[in-house]
Protein backbone atom coordinates (compact mmCIF):
# COMPACT_ATOMS: atom_id res chain seq x y z
CA UNK A 1 0.00 0.00 0.00
CA UNK A 2 3.05 2.28 1.20
CA UNK A 3 4.23 1.71 -2.43
CA UNK A 4 1.47 3.11 -4.51
CA UNK A 5 1.04 5.84 -2.36
CA UNK A 6 4.62 6.82 -3.22
CA UNK A 7 3.93 5.80 -6.68
CA UNK A 8 0.75 8.24 -6.97
CA UNK A 9 2.79 10.58 -5.78
CA UNK A 10 5.98 10.46 -8.13
CA UNK A 11 3.27 10.88 -10.91
CA UNK A 12 1.56 13.88 -9.15
CA UNK A 13 5.01 15.34 -9.00
CA UNK A 14 6.09 14.65 -12.46
CA UNK A 15 2.87 16.13 -13.98
CA UNK A 16 3.35 19.42 -11.75
CA UNK A 17 6.90 19.53 -13.39
CA UNK A 18 5.99 19.07 -16.68
CA UNK A 19 3.37 21.67 -16.38
CA UNK A 20 5.12 24.19 -14.74
CA UNK A 21 8.42 23.61 -18.10
CA UNK A 22 5.75 23.22 -20.76
CA UNK A 23 2.09 24.23 -19.61
CA UNK A 24 0.44 27.71 -20.02
CA UNK A 25 1.85 29.71 -17.64
CA UNK A 26 5.52 27.64 -18.06
CA UNK A 27 8.91 29.23 -17.18
CA UNK A 28 9.30 29.77 -20.52
CA UNK A 29 6.05 32.01 -21.34
CA UNK A 30 7.17 33.99 -17.87
CA UNK A 31 10.89 34.41 -19.73
CA UNK A 32 9.00 35.81 -22.93
CA UNK A 33 6.89 38.08 -21.03
CA UNK A 34 9.47 39.56 -19.17
CA UNK A 35 11.48 40.31 -22.27
CA UNK A 36 8.64 41.62 -23.77
CA UNK A 37 7.82 44.03 -20.74
CA UNK A 38 11.73 45.66 -20.60
CA UNK A 39 11.73 46.03 -24.19
CA UNK A 40 8.33 48.01 -24.15
CA UNK A 41 9.62 49.85 -21.16
CA UNK A 42 12.51 51.02 -22.99
CA UNK A 43 10.63 52.01 -26.02
CA UNK A 44 7.90 54.02 -23.41
CA UNK A 45 11.29 55.87 -22.19
CA UNK A 46 12.63 56.80 -25.37
CA UNK A 47 9.45 58.12 -26.74
CA UNK A 48 8.60 59.83 -23.12
CA UNK A 49 12.01 61.14 -23.93
CA UNK A 50 10.94 62.48 -27.60
CA UNK A 51 7.93 63.66 -26.08
CA UNK A 52 9.60 65.79 -23.33
CA UNK A 53 11.75 67.78 -26.13
CA UNK A 54 8.83 68.61 -27.93
CA UNK A 55 7.14 69.91 -25.31
CA UNK A 56 10.38 72.11 -24.64
CA UNK A 57 9.93 72.97 -28.48
CA UNK A 58 6.32 73.79 -28.18
CA UNK A 59 7.28 76.67 -25.25
CA UNK A 60 9.86 78.13 -26.87
CA UNK A 61 7.69 78.76 -30.10
CA UNK A 62 5.19 80.08 -28.02
CA UNK A 63 7.06 82.39 -25.65
CA UNK A 64 9.85 83.19 -27.18
CA UNK A 65 10.85 84.77 -30.91
CA UNK A 66 14.47 83.41 -30.98
CA UNK A 67 13.04 80.22 -31.14
CA UNK A 68 10.59 81.20 -33.65
CA UNK A 69 13.66 83.52 -35.59
CA UNK A 70 15.82 79.99 -36.25
CA UNK A 71 13.24 77.67 -37.01
CA UNK A 72 12.31 80.37 -39.94
CA UNK A 73 15.69 80.69 -40.85
CA UNK A 74 16.73 76.97 -40.72
CA UNK A 75 13.77 75.41 -42.15
CA UNK A 76 12.45 77.95 -45.10
CA UNK A 77 15.76 79.68 -45.44
CA UNK A 78 14.52 83.29 -44.15
CA UNK A 79 16.91 86.37 -44.11
CA UNK A 80 16.45 89.77 -42.12
CA UNK A 81 16.57 92.91 -44.55
CA UNK A 82 19.95 93.73 -45.56
CA UNK A 83 21.28 90.45 -44.73
CA UNK A 84 23.53 88.85 -47.33
CA UNK A 85 22.64 85.01 -47.64
CA UNK A 86 25.47 82.63 -48.95
CA UNK A 87 24.91 78.91 -49.73
CA UNK A 88 27.83 76.56 -50.49
CA UNK A 89 26.72 73.34 -52.56
CA UNK A 90 29.19 70.43 -52.20
CA UNK A 91 29.33 67.93 -55.11
CA UNK A 92 28.42 64.66 -53.95
CA UNK A 93 31.47 62.37 -53.39
CA UNK A 94 32.06 60.59 -56.83
CA UNK A 95 30.17 62.47 -58.81
CA UNK A 96 32.19 63.99 -62.17
CA UNK A 97 33.45 67.50 -61.60
CA UNK A 98 31.33 70.18 -63.76
CA UNK A 99 34.35 71.93 -64.93
CA UNK A 100 35.39 71.20 -68.23
CA UNK A 101 38.19 68.75 -69.36
CA UNK A 102 41.35 70.68 -70.24
CA UNK A 103 42.30 71.00 -73.80
CA UNK A 104 44.12 68.41 -75.54
CA UNK A 105 47.89 68.98 -76.16
CA UNK A 106 49.03 69.75 -79.15
CA UNK A 107 52.77 68.11 -80.61
CA UNK A 108 55.06 70.97 -80.58
CA UNK A 109 57.25 70.81 -83.56
CA UNK A 110 61.14 71.08 -82.56
CA UNK A 111 63.53 72.03 -84.81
Amino acid sequence: MLRWIALILLVVLVALQVKIWTGNGSMQVVDGLRASVKKQTAENQRLQQRNQAMAADVFDLKHGDQAIEARARTELGLIKPGELFYQVVESPAGAASTLPPPPPATPSSRP
